[in-house]
């Protein structure tokens, strides 16, 4: 299991990048259809603006164009390997297409939540106990 503190944890529990506490998404779920893409404006516990200035998610896009990528090699390799070009190629397209659809909500939130992490460093209870004294709590 991945530690609190890592990169990695953040990106696969939905979690603020600074403290590792407070959720990055509303929404838990990739597939809640309704609320997938909502971000909190900030992390709740340690008050993180996770909007960093406008149009800072689209570098998140070169990271969803890398995920996808590896996504249609991984299918492309187990072609390949299973079934030793006994099929049509477009079976291959076709199971590619399918999965960029199916998997578009994960990679969507994967690509944000990437990006954020290579720019915010973990702080962990130092970024809480800050906003804490700035806000009187």
């Amino acid at each position: 299991m991945v530690s609190k503190g890592s990169k990695i944890f953040s990106i696969l529990n939905n979690k603020c990048p600074r403290c590792q506490e407070g959720d990055f998404f509303v929404s838990g779920k990739a597939y809640d259809f309704k609320k997938f893409s909502v971000m909190n404006s900030s992390c709740e516990k340690c008050d993180l603006s996770f909007e960093q200035e406008p149009g800072y998610y689209f570098g998140a896009m070169y990271v969803s164009y890398a995920i996808n990528v590896a996504l249609m090699v991984t299918v492309w390799v187990a072609y390949l390997v299973l079934f030793e070009n006994s099929l049509s190629i477009w079976w291959m397209v076709l199971v590619s297409v399918i999965l960029g659809i199916i998997l578009a909500p994960v990679t969507f939130r994967l690509a944000r939540l990437t990006w954020i992490n290579f720019f915010i460093k973990y702080k962990g209870q130092a970024a809480i106990g800050l906003t804490e004294k700035i806000s009187g709590k």
